[in-house]
């Protein structure tokens, strides 16, 4: 069976692509001008009709003058489709037309001087629009002068006298105002562009601090841990290294004393070895700070006045089977927690809790209840709650935080329990 050869799919139509540089909105101002450049010049009989008398020379349609001024306005249409990419040759055309037009066309110029300024109009207000003004300002002088000269013949009729003085002013008054048309809107488009430049280079000024400050914040944390777990390493390092000289003195005398001590050893290289390989990676940079290992034991010591402290049960060591690592991070959760609550709720009633009842976990609690006054603006914050959440990772801790249904906040850190000597395989 032979196959029949399937005809290939005719390619989709090729999309008209406009000149390199040109969008849209330009053909679109362009045509926008000339179509109503053409519907006044179609109206103007008509309105010279209704001032009989005073008549104005105006062409009617499809006499050679007419047709002038249509070329005149498809002109300057293509000058304004390139006043963006262009904007000193457009405004060079724009205006060279109209004097041009007024040589070529006698009365007919005079008539249609007004049609031929809406292109001028719209070009000043997309090149200053484009470029900055002190690009363009010389040719827009130049501009004036030409709009000036080929509006003289408009203005000697309009101020109806002989004195060429009045006749001047006239022309450059109404050629000043032609260009003010296009170039006042124009600035203040400008202006409001620089200023919403600005606000948006000054938002990405701030959110790269902002980020530069959390990367700080961090680096501080991660450093600190480093410290902290070197000074728990030398504890328990040290530990080792006596306990493993008492077992050499203990092997021939009391052996049975000597394999207790082997198996606390194990115990505690275990425990070490668990803390170095979650912090793996972590550099530790000697600067003087702070080196002290802080356990759960210190945390009352974190109390002040305004804040019920609540050990569960009573007198009992809520360190009691958790790793030195984890009892750092609860520590510093309740420090950092505490911090908050002086920082956004001031004079608000606070209770921390430490029940360390369950067999498995330790569980911290910071909770206060709604300020009584307006918090303390910081800019420095975000941080906290960040550097709580690496630590409880680190350690496998789980932490919950939020607002409390009478308007507090509330910060819970359950610390998980090493697993007890026996219950380890051997």
């Amino acid at each position: 069976m032979t196959e029949r050869a399937v005809p290939a799919a005719p390619p989709p139509p090729a999309r008209a692509t406009l000149p390199r540089g040109l969008r849209r909105a330009d053909l679109v101002a362009a045509g926008v001008t000339f179509v109503l450049g053409v519907a006044g010049l179609l109206a103007l009989p008509a309105l010279a009709a209704m001032e009989p008398a005073e008549p104005d020379p105006a062409p009617p349609v499809g006499a050679p003058g007419w047709w002038l001024v249509v070329a005149a306005l498809a002109v300057q249409a293509g000058a304004v489709v390139v006043a963006r990419v262009a904007p000193r040759s457009a405004l060079l055309v724009v205006a060279v037309v109209p004097l041009l037009v007024g040589a070529a066309g006698g009365g007919t110029a005079v008539a249609a001087s007004g049609l031929l300024t809406l292109a001028v109009v719209v070009a000043v207000y997309r090149a200053v629009v484009a470029v900055p003004l002190a690009r363009v300002r010389a040719v827009l002088a130049a501009a004036v002068v030409l709009l000036a000269v080929a509006s003289a013949p408009a203005a000697a009729e309009a101020v109806d006298a002989p004195e060429r003085p009045l006749v001047v002013l006239a022309a450059v008054a109404q050629a000043l105002a032609v260009v003010a048309l296009g170039l006042v809107p124009a600035l203040i488009v400008s202006s409001r562009r620089a200023v919403r430049e600005a606000q948006a280079g000054e938002l990405r000024a701030l959110a790269g601090e902002q980020e530069a400050r959390v990367r700080t914040a961090l680096a501080e944390q991660r450093t600190a841990m480093a410290r902290e777990l070197h000074d728990i390493a030398a504890h328990h390092l040290s530990g080792i290294a006596l306990m493993a000289s008492a077992i050499d003195r203990q092997i021939g005398t009391d052996p049975e004393a000597a394999r207790q001590g082997v198996r606390e050893v194990r115990d505690q290289s275990r425990v070490v070895l668990a803390d170095l390989r979650r912090l793996v990676g972590l550099l530790r940079e000697d600067d003087g700070a702070e080196t002290s290992a802080l356990t759960l034991a210190a945390v009352p010591d974190l109390v002040g006045d305004g804040v019920t402290l609540e050990v569960l049960p009573a007198g009992a060591d809520p360190g009691a089977g958790v790793g030195p690592l984890a009892q750092l991070a609860g520590y510093r959760m309740v420090q950092e927690a505490l911090a908050n609550v002086r920082a956004h709720a001031p004079d608000a009633s606070c209770r921390v809790t430490v029940d360390a009842r369950a067999a498995d976990a330790v569980v911290l609690t910071v909770r206060n209840g709604p300020a009584g006054r307006d918090p303390v603006p910081s800019e420095h914050g975000g941080h906290g709650l960040r550097g709580m959440r690496e630590r409880a990772e680190l350690v496998g801790a789980d932490l919950r935080h939020g607002p409390t249904p009478d308007g507090g906040w509330e910060v819970r850190l359950v610390l998980p329990r090493e697993p007890r000597p026996e219950e380890v395989a051997p």
